[in-house]
């Protein structure tokens, strides 16, 4: 047997996700607090898993999974990254360690201060950091000189203080980990429904007839999604999926809840169908069902017989119907099927199951949302969904599967670089001060405005920006560029390594530690993939009297810096910071849907904020759901064809890169160096690939290869020495582990329209390693 490979496992789920949750658990160092932290994830009185963003089942025991149970056990550790490790560990030894090695070594539990005379991080006082950025920021020339980047799991309360401590610092530069995952959904749901959100609720997934599932992987990104799809499936409801890589959660899945499934081979079948579509071709997978669709209704109504699309609701709530139905009759049946790789008869058979179901549930992921026409695909979803009405009623909608815990509520306490001018106004009238409408940098804008120094701080409240964003070089390169780089963290990353100038380390508390501030014991609150607000409470005594919250840390910061600059606003930041209800309070006056914010949090799961789509109410211009006509992509190989014809005159094999997580992972977080579901041990620098595309090749099952990018500026974009595994994956197509794959990605090689990297569309090339390891 392979060192590396094995066969997939015949199921997701089961003995060996609870043997793996047990492992981290011990590997914590503190296995009876976890265990203890465990019963109290996601529960009323408890504190919001810090992995993924899926919503509740109230009536399960336990409210956690695998990957949930390791993010707590990571976080919740009793190992400490304190002055003594940086006194130990210069910056230039830290570079050369792995990700994983990093963030394996504990908590960071003091404020450090790089020193560049000794290369080497150093104590600071809380008072002095703070200090230190507000005189940063007060000197600059611009208020646009600085960028304010987020992560996913910060709380609405920081979330809210965040933005509105920047807006009055006088800019919207608001980069985030939205701009890298699911920026394309809003942008296409905002212009085609009038709300950048999903329409369905949890409840929805028990009524739904069918569900489709389109590029993602639940049974790693958020598994606690799979008891939705399990229920589902055994309750009669037909799952189709739509992904690249045949996963085996997807496939069959087996509850650690459930005895017989646990302690047996037996296990639920999650899809009754499973189609792979090419990378990038999923739209032109939807195009043929609605082609099938619009051709079947038209021999319908030929031969005297009811409509099978709902003329009803198109009539009454869409525009733009009939330039769709001209775009689909235009699109040949040639095109769908080479830009989808899957044929007639296939998508004939997807369409059968949409129809035959009156109530439908579209699902996708960052499968879908990385590529250069996501927001074109996801409109497309969009259409099918709105020909059939399913969209507004019991068990039916839209139903985007965000990453991070609270990334959907970032964005709605105001986490956004291109506020609307209703949410400024409202803003303003709340705080009482004039706030900037002007557009800010998302994080392409941020990255290009430090790489030139026209931007000069980066403040991050959470996440790990070096290694989360496209063009490692470059990314690097732009952090490197700062005069100021501050990490608000509660562990070790590539981001505090990459230092300009100047670098502070503010440690924070993280999810499941008790938050005492000067009124006593504060809650936050965070918002799920379905818009529910819900409160998070951490029970554990943090692991250093030295930590500080993220609300706190973000109203020290404000108070330092806006301390004597000329603005009208009453704000009191330490008054906010030590009562965290003042702040819904004022997130109540500001934010549409919080009407008795603190009131409303009483009860038991929280409360909706609503859909205005989910609810037949279109907030966009026209007041009405928009068919969007995009023509199919002119090619999914994201490059010139200049450079594909070259390539191809040299007969060198032109690939589509699409990166992804392992199942010890969590965004850039490496929990172990495993994949469990793909068979694969004790290795990350591997790439997926088709056997007869290898073999043609003249490669063997575990060769070692260089892979290299295609794009316009003939940069040098390579990674080296990665293992070839034979893997069930349509021709033509790759897959491979970020953020090891990131120096790949271009940084000018976004989605349109919606700026995100289009980390699942690289145009790559593989050649044999030019030094492979000694075996």
């Amino acid at each position: 047997m392979s060192e590396h490979f094995s066969k997939k496992p015949k199921k997701a789920g089961g003995l060996s996700s609870l043997t793996s949750t047990l492992k981290h658990i011990i590997q914590s160092q503190q296995p009876q607090t976890n265990v203890k932290n465990l019963l109290k994830a996601n529960k009323d009185k408890g504190f919001d898993c810090p992995g993924c963003a899926w919503g509740d089942q109230k009536e399960e025991l336990l409210q956690f999974c695998e990957n949930g149970a390791k993010a707590i056990a990571w976080e919740s550790t009793s190992k400490k990254v304190d002055a003594a490790f940086f006194a130990q560990h210069s910056v230039r030894q830290l570079q050369k360690q792995s990700d994983y090695w990093l963030e394996y070594q504990g908590r960071l539990t003091e404020p450090m201060k790089y020193n560049t005379q000794t290369d080497h991080y150093e104590p600071i006082d809380w008072q002095e950091a703070y200090q230190l950025i507000g005189n940063k920021l007060k000197s600059l020339t611009s208020p646009h000189e600085a960028e304010f980047y987020t992560s996913g799991r910060a709380s609405n309360e920081a979330s809210f203080l965040y933005q509105l401590f920047g807006r009055l610092y006088g800019t919207n530069n608001f980069p985030d980990c939205s701009n890298m995952c699911h920026e394309a959904s809003g942008v296409a749901l905002n212009e085609s429904i009038g709300i950048g959100k999903g329409t369905v609720i949890l409840d929805d997934f028990n009524h739904a007839d069918a569900i489709f599932v389109f590029g993602q992987n639940p049974g790693t990104n958020h598994p606690r999604m799979m008891n939705a799809l399990r229920k589902a499936a055994r309750g009669g409801c037909k799952i189709v999926s739509f992904n690249n890589l045949k996963e085996v959660a997807l496939e069959r899945f087996a509850s650690p809840q459930d005895p017989i499934e646990l302690l047996t081979t037996k296990a639920t079948t999650i899809s009754h169908a499973y189609f792979t579509p090419k990378l990038g071709g999923d739209m032109a997978a939807i195009r043929g069902m609605v082609k099938i669709i619009l051709s079947r209704n038209e021999e319908q109504i030929i031969n005297g017989k009811p409509a099978i699309i709902d003329n009803g609701f198109i009539k009454q709530h869409c525009q733009k119907f009939d330039q769709y139905q001209q775009v689909v009759n235009d699109t040949s049946w040639q095109k769908i099927e080479q830009q989808s790789g899957l044929s007639f008869e296939q998508l004939s058979q997807a369409t059968d199951v949409f129809l035959n179901a009156d109530k439908v549930i579209c699902t996708w992921a960052m499968g879908i949302t990385q590529h250069k026409h996501s927001v074109a695909t996801i409109q497309e979803i969009v259409n099918l969904q709105l020909l059939s009405g399913n969209i507004g009623k019991k068990g039916a909608g839209l139903c985007p599967v965000r990453g991070h815990s609270n990334v959907q509520g970032n964005r709605t306490m105001g986490i956004n670089e291109k506020p609307t001018a209703a949410f400024i106004d409202k803003l303003s009238l709340a705080v009482d001060t004039k706030l900037p409408k002007e557009k800010g940098h998302n994080v392409y804008y941020a990255l290009n405005a430090l790489l030139d120094k026209t931007s000069k701080v980066l403040i991050c409240l959470g996440g790990n920006i070096a290694q989360a964003a496209p063009d490692t070089e470059q990314t690097h390169q732009a952090l490197k560029s700062t005069e100021l780089n501050v990490q608000i963290s509660t562990k070790l990353n590539r981001s505090h390594l990459c230092i300009g100038q100047d670098a502070l380390i503010l440690p924070c508390l993280g999810r499941t530690e008790i938050d005492n501030q000067d009124t006593g014991e504060q809650f936050i609150t965070v918002e799920d993939t379905f818009s529910m607000v819900h409160a998070s409470q951490g029970s554990v005594v943090p692991l250093a009297k030295s930590l500080r919250s993220e609300t706190a840390i973000v109203a020290d910061i404000a108070d330092a810096t806006l301390a004597n600059i000329n603005t009208n606003s009453a704000i009191n930041w330490q008054e906010l910071k030590g009562n965290y209800d003042l702040i819904r309070d004022l997130i109540e006056q500001s934010i549409p849907g919080f009407t008795n914010f603190n009131q409303q949090l009483e009860q038991p799961g929280g409360f909706h904020l609503g859909n205005s789509a989910a609810q037949l109410k279109w907030c966009n211009l026209p007041e009405k759901a928009l068919f969007s006509a995009h023509d199919l992509p002119t090619s999914i190989i994201n490059i010139s064809e200049d450079k594909l014809n070259d390539l191809q005159n040299k007969n060198q094999p032109i690939y589509t890169l699409q990166s992804l997580r392992s199942h010890d992972q969590y965004n850039t977080t490496i929990y172990g160096m495993n994949d469990r579901y793909r068979g694969i041990s004790n290795a990350r620098n591997v790439l997926f690939i088709n056997k007869k595309d290898a073999l043609k090749q003249g490669f063997k099952n575990e060769d070692y290869v260089d892979i290299t990018s295609i794009w316009s500026d003939n940069k040098n974009r390579t990674v080296n020495n990665f293992i070839l595994c034979f893997y069930d994956i349509p021709r033509s197509n790759l897959a491979a582990y970020y953020p090891e794959t990131n120096p790949l990605v271009p940084l000018d090689s976004y989605g349109d329209r919606s700026y995100t990297p289009t980390s699942k569309s690289v145009a790559v090339i593989i050649n044999k390693a030019k030094n492979p390891p000694l075996i």
